[in-house]
């Protein structure tokens, strides 16, 4: 089971299902089904740079080589700013500057991969 922060905790996945709307030009939640980013099924608790089946950035595939598994808050921080955490990522999205966007995504993403929860 995973744990939640305080931050992310208060997270709503209802709402962050809306917010994911900005992601689903270039992701999907299906497994292995890419687009010009990778599947975010199981997103929480991979390793950055390690979706079967996507070709990664020599940058993602670094960061990801370097330990970094995405959680609450690593995601917290890649998503506040993409380019300036990875540089050199393929990611174009500028960001969610808004912390409650980024707590209901996560808390979506988190519930799209653990339904039971």
């Amino acid at each position: 089971m995973l744990q939640l922060s305080a931050a992310h905790a208060a997270g709503d996945a209802d709402k962050g299902k809306k917010v994911f709307a900005k992601c689903k030009g270039c992701h999907t939640l299906k497994p292995n089904k890419h687009r010009v980013g990778p599947s975010l099924a199981g997103v929480i608790g991979r390793t950055a740079g390690t979706a079967p089946k996507y070709k990664y950035s020599k940058a993602m595939r670094a960061y990801g080589a370097s330990g970094v598994v995405w959680n609450e808050k690593t995601l917290d921080v890649y998503l506040t700013k993409p380019r300036k955490v990875v540089k050199g990522t393929k990611m174009t999205f500028p960001g969610l500057k808004k912390p409650t966007q980024r707590a209901d995504l996560i808390a979506y993403l988190t519930k799209m991969a653990n339904p039971s929860q």
